[in-house]
């Protein structure tokens, strides 16, 4: 049994070594050079920030902002412009939007559509809605720990005739005090590492454990949004689920996603919604990378809810200490640079590590 999940887990990041989605222009993601390079580049009212976070340049226009903000904290992650641990979230972003899972999925709007406007995020879409979570939440948290500098007040554009999205610090930390409480300690905890006497590798993996303590909270808080999956089709939602659940792997190793090592994990992405029918890999009208990895992240939630669960608990226990996630994070990268990564290989040094905890 511990070879079989071991086996899986292979695959499934293996299969990441694919180039199918569009997340980048320029070396930067999409749309980067469109967003505001500072604060008061957002709306403004009555002194107060008033973004539109349906709009998707504002939206990635906090990813911008908080990246620049956190940046100056982030010298433990190493010397190169773009080791932030946040980059992973606008690359991400980016290829909902081109997936085209960001518009209307229910065809009562035009929003997202390229009939409509094509910035527009639907509030009916059940990707953008948990992105909501990984993007609004951790911004009015920045904002109220004076990352964009003391007495900055946010309030965000609630979407026309949607209720339940939290639009200020109070409100989303009210409706979601996990949330808003991890995200709080992320950005505290990064202002704190500047005096920090922690060895770098220490203060990395402290770094990386807080933004993947708040980034796991995000979409433990995005259940909320769970409801808005109806309308999809039961592939999409079968992926979705597979989606979320391939989180587990690299929080629990302290992945650094650097804009660098983030590619490599979403290009493989599918390059569209999911249709009733699409049964990967034998989806006619995608790649064979997008098959591939369609077909891997299914069979690897499959098999950890055969197992109970135990798949997520095997790799969970391994990634004990600052140094078993150090190698847990190398091996993440060997399998997604060298697909040929032997299993026995794997086996051995996981097997050591779980011994070692």
């Amino acid at each position: 049994m511990q070879r079989l999940s071991a086996s899986c887990l292979l695959l499934a990041l293996a299969a990441s070594v694919a180039y199918s989605a569009v997340i980048l222009d320029n070396g930067a993601p999409i749309m980067w050079a469109q967003t505001a390079a500072q604060v008061s580049d957002l709306p403004v009212q009555n002194d107060i920030v008033n973004p539109n976070p349906w709009n998707f340049l504002h939206r990635m226009s906090f990813y911008r902002l908080v990246i620049a903000a956190t940046d100056p904290f982030m010298g433990s992650m190493g010397t190169g412009a773009t080791e932030n641990p946040l980059w992973g979230l606008p690359l991400q972003f980016g290829w909902m939007l081109t997936s085209g899972r960001l518009a209307d999925p229910t065809s009562a709007t035009t929003c997202g559509l390229p009939s409509g406007d094509t910035m527009c995020i639907s509030p009916q879409s059940w990707w953008g809605c948990v992105n909501h979570f990984l993007s609004v939440l951790p911004f009015l948290s920045a904002a109220q720990q004076g990352m964009f500098g003391q007495g900055v007040q946010v309030q965000m554009q609630a979407p026309e005739g949607t209720e339940g999205y939290c639009t200020t610090y109070a409100d989303c930390s009210m409706s979601y005090t996990d949330v808003m409480a991890k995200w709080d300690a992320f950005f505290q905890g990064l202002k704190a590492s500047a005096d920090s006497p922690l060895p770098d590798n220490e203060k990395k993996d402290s770094i990386l454990g807080l933004y993947w303590d708040a980034h796991m909270a995000s979409l433990h808080g995005a259940a909320a949004c769970s409801a808005k999956q109806s309308v999809y089709s039961a592939p999409e939602v079968n992926f979705a689920s597979s989606w979320l659940n391939s989180a587990e792997y690299v929080s629990a190793a302290n992945f650094q996603s650097s804009l660098e090592k983030s590619v490599m994990f979403l290009t493989p992405l599918p390059g569209r919604l999911l249709q009733e029918g699409d049964q990967a890999p034998n989806i006619g009208d995608m790649t064979q990378e997008e098959n591939h990895t369609l077909s891997v992240f299914s069979w690897m939630k499959s098999m950890n809810t055969i197992l109970g669960g135990s798949l997520v608990r095997m790799w969970r226990s391994a990634m004990c200490s600052v140094t078993t996630r150090e190698k847990g994070r190398e091996m993440l990268e060997q399998l997604l640079l060298n697909p040929g990564f032997a299993t026995s290989t794997f086996l051995s040094i996981i097997t050591g590590m779980a011994t070692s905890c």
